[in-house]
């Protein structure tokens, strides 16, 4: 295996287990404004995407939300991340495994507030240093590549040397158009799903390292 010139991870779902958590208080606020929903629903509709863009979903369903709704939001769920988020089992461990043999950054559609409370909640700020992205720190968020080059030249790192770590569909796509070699955790996503847009799939965290040449 080629040794990568760093390693990209995504937040959610790859290092944070806050998937169910974000899906359960998006589905509440969704029905309380006239689109009934549960998590799963959620889940299936908004995985991997990013605010800005699950506005433009939801206004199809609701019509106009209120100005700075994403923004209210955001806080309220970072409020409730602070006290109630989780590491994917075995992710911590792994990522520090990671760290310790490669530059790594971490990219994610949250926003800056929720990203940073994942890191501060998780003590991860220690290993990605000033190497963190959020949607609002690039031009357009995941599907499109942007983050994934802002985290490999944070990296010192061509995005082509890179390899990313993603759990969605939506993040693959992003690794790949960024022309990064794409690892797929299948957890929330089907592992055949992710295949297709592009990523080698693996189903433990602690098979990571290994996959890295750690």
């Amino acid at each position: 295996m080629i040794r990568p010139a760093a390693v990209l991870f995504d937040c959610d779902g790859v290092l944070a287990d806050s998937e169910g958590l974000v899906n359960r208080l998006l589905a509440e606020e969704l029905t309380q404004r006239g689109w009934a929903m549960e998590g799963p629903e959620a889940r299936e509709r908004f995985l991997g995407m990013a605010w800005p863009d699950i506005r433009v979903v939801i206004e199809k369903h609701t019509g106009t939300l209120p100005a700075g709704w994403e923004g209210s939001f955001s806080h309220k769920l970072s409020r409730t991340l602070a006290t109630e988020a989780m590491p994917i089992p075995g992710a911590l461990e792994a990522l520090r495994k990671v760290a310790g043999a490669y530059t790594v950054a971490i990219a994610s559609n949250s926003s800056r507030e929720e990203l940073e409370t994942k890191i501060r909640v998780l003590a991860l700020g220690d290993v990605f240093g000033s190497r963190v992205f959020s949607f609002q720190d690039v031009p357009r968020p995941k599907p499109h590549p942007d983050i994934y080059l802002a985290a490999a030249k944070s990296c010192g790192a061509e995005a082509r040397d890179c390899v990313v770590i993603e759990d969605s569909v939506t993040g693959v796509r992003a690794g790949r158009a960024a022309g990064c070699r794409v690892l797929g955790f299948a957890h929330e996503t089907p592992a055949e799903a992710l295949a297709s847009a592009g990523a080698q799939v693996f189903t433990s965290m602690a098979a990571l390292p290994n996959l890295l040449g750690v």
